[in-house]
């Protein structure tokens, strides 16, 4: 008897999944890039290098909402994550160019020094009398 409700139970949750993709709303080109909110031809040049759920089965490009919203949810950020930023006591810096390097050596020598003595002459001056 417990096989029994626990095949019904499979079959049921089976056919829900069937009726969700049958059900699924596919959009064209211009209803998806309203609902991402970027620019068709941003939407396509994603969808021909793969980055964003699509299909050609013929001439034009078929979205299908559920997919992209999966696609979309996938890109949250969440606390967890460590997308480049640092926590610099209160702030949080994004960019590597506010980031300051945490180095043993105080002081190194600048480039212009660098350059500027491989391009002095060989011979030193002589002082002027």
């Amino acid at each position: 008897m417990r096989s029994k409700t626990f095949t019904s139970d499979i079959a049921k949750e089976h056919r829900q999944d069937h009726e969700s993709l049958t059900l699924a709303q596919t959009l064209d080109v211009e209803a998806a890039s309203k609902l991402l909110r970027i620019h068709p031809s941003t939407l396509l040049a994603k969808a021909r290098a793969g980055e964003i759920p699509a299909a050609k089965p013929g001439k034009c490009w078929i979205f299908i909402e559920n997919d992209l919203l999966n696609w979309l949810r996938g890109l949250y950020i969440y606390k967890w994550q460590n997308v480049g930023g640092y926590q610099n006591g209160d702030e949080t810096t994004c960019s590597l160019k506010e980031k300051i390097a945490k180095t043993g050596i105080t002081s190194l020598p600048s480039k212009e020094k660098f350059y500027t003595t491989l391009l002095e002459p060989a011979t030193k001056k002589k002082p002027r009398k």
